[in-house]
């Protein structure tokens, strides 16, 4: 039967029509990228880090105030070596964050050539139903019906016609679904380059600003020289130092126990807010059951009445259907002031107590080098050392003895850039000297991991790394834990 050629081109404008809308995402695609999300990510973490580092801060300064005015010239250092430690740890993040966008952007790009493939296959299947479509035609569906022909032929052709039609229409709807992965990948491939291109930018910005403050320390160091060598050999400096530490762990702790406490509660909370919707929904259902139930029955009593009466019955009680509506938060469910905030919780414990004390004797070393000072060797001015002192070399990666979380990450007099890690059941390891701290007060670390690099801030003379242990705030002698 033949196809009216109106109808071939009404046919084929229809479909051509639905292949330029598909085709047009393309054009969507071009449009200007996403702004990227990681400066506003890095915003929202440096303001929860702001409040836990004026906590420190807080700590420090209520220490401060309990000494002597006179000035430690390491002081004169400190400035200097903790922003060389910054800049360090900042390009050292940097590194790993353009390592992940350049393996992200490896596999966008690996995507795109697969998508453009299928997209390209796709076109030409549809470009091949066109010219088919306008070269055939389609019978149309009411003249086939009217025509009289074969009833049987005519159920054939239309289930023809049918198929044609789905198939048209998955091909459509697909090429509009890869042509969406198309912008999509795009526009994450335009955010990964800004992204980048913001992590070059920082790079070159913190390398300048570590130049300058190396050049810096080392002129502070020439002109001080003198006056920090007098200041090594006055007595009792060393012992300053130390119960400065002291008193430093004995806050920390305080503060620990606090987040920790708050962290428990927060925890109770969290549970009993799990109860209290477990046992709400137990109790809705047994309602609902109880109602139905109800409802039943009453049911079946005016069908009885109605059976006396003469009268039709009742329609039977319908299939219960649930509501679809948003559920209300409890009042208890919804965040307060009195709730805590990320830096409450900051420096809670995450390693469960009794971990740390079954790795006694199995530790491994924080810095591959030789143990100068021992603990409990004496200095010049019969100092006893609470720690241990290992000569490495500048630069060489300080691991983490264990799991645990960072609970300080500065600059503190006598022990240069310093980091204590809280490994649970009240075991401290702290790491000093150091050139460079990679961590920030906060951060969750995993056994082996590098936290630092050796140098030899704070005053100390040569390159090395300062490692003590502590538990219940007391010092404990690594040498029986850690081996060497």
């Amino acid at each position: 039967m033949a196809f009216h050629p109106t109808r071939r081109a009404g046919a084929w404008r229809g479909l051509a029509l639905s292949l330029l809308l598909a085709l047009g995402a393309v054009h969507a695609a071009q449009a200007a990228p996403k702004p990227s999300e990681r400066s506003k990510q890095k915003a929202a973490a440096e303001t929860e880090r702001a409040a836990l580092s004026r906590k420190l801060a807080n700590l420090k300064a209520e220490i401060g105030k309990t000494e002597s005015a006179k000035e430690d010239a390491a002081d004169t250092l400190a400035e200097s070596e903790e922003a060389i430690s910054d800049a360090n740890r900042s390009l050292r993040e940097l590194a790993s964050e353009q390592s992940q966008l350049n393996s992200k952007v490896a596999e966008l790009a690996a995507e795109q050539l697969r998508l453009s493939a299928t997209v390209a296959a796709q076109k030409q299947q549809l470009a091949k139903l066109l010219r088919e479509q306008y070269l055939a035609g389609n019978e149309d569906r009411i003249k086939l019906l009217l025509s009289g022909d074969n009833p049987n032929r005519i159920n054939r052709e239309l289930q023809l016609m049918a198929y044609v039609s789905q198939s048209q229409a998955r091909l459509l709807d697909s090429l509009r679904s890869n042509l969406k992965k198309v912008e999509e990948n795009q526009a994450a491939a335009q955010n990964a380059k800004q992204e980048l291109d913001e992590i070059a930018e920082e790079e070159r910005q913190q390398k300048s600003r570590l130049e300058q403050e190396k050049a810096r320390r080392t002129a502070t160091l020439a002109s001080l020289s003198k006056k920090l060598a007098t200041q090594r050999k006055e007595a009792g400096r060393m012992e300053q130092d130390a119960q400065r530490l002291d008193a430093m762990v004995d806050k920390l702790n305080k503060l620990i126990e606090e987040q920790a406490r708050i962290a428990a509660a927060e925890k109770a909370r969290q549970e009993k807010l799990a109860a209290e919707r477990a046992a709400k929904a137990k109790a809705d259902a047994e309602a609902r059951v109880l109602a139905r139930a109800k409802a039943q029955a009453e049911r079946e009593r005016l069908a009885q009445e109605a059976k006396k009466a003469g009268k039709p019955a009742p329609k039977p009680l319908p299939a219960e259907e649930e509501p679809k509506v948003a559920a209300k938060p409890e009042a208890s469910e919804q965040r307060d002031e009195k709730s805590p905030r990320p830096s409450e919780v900051a420096l809670a414990p995450v390693v469960p107590d009794g971990v740390f004390a079954r790795l006694k004797g199995a530790l491994p070393m924080p810095v591959a080098g030789k143990v100068e000072k021992h603990f409990g060797s004496k200095n010049a001015d019969g100092v006893a050392w609470k720690g241990m002192v290992v000569k490495a070399g500048p630069g060489a990666e300080v691991r983490a003895v264990a799991a645990g979380r960072v609970v300080h990450a500065t600059w503190l007099r006598g022990y240069g850039n310093f980091i204590i890690i809280d490994h649970g059941g009240q075991y401290w390891s702290g790491y000093g000297y150091n050139e460079s701290l990679l961590k920030r007060a906060g951060d969750v670390v995993k056994a082996g991991e590098v936290i630092a690099t050796v140098g030899n801030t704070g005053g100390y003379e040569e390159s090395g790394l300062y490692f003590e242990m502590r538990h219940q705030g007391k010092p404990i002698d690594p040498a029986g834990w850690v081996k060497f």
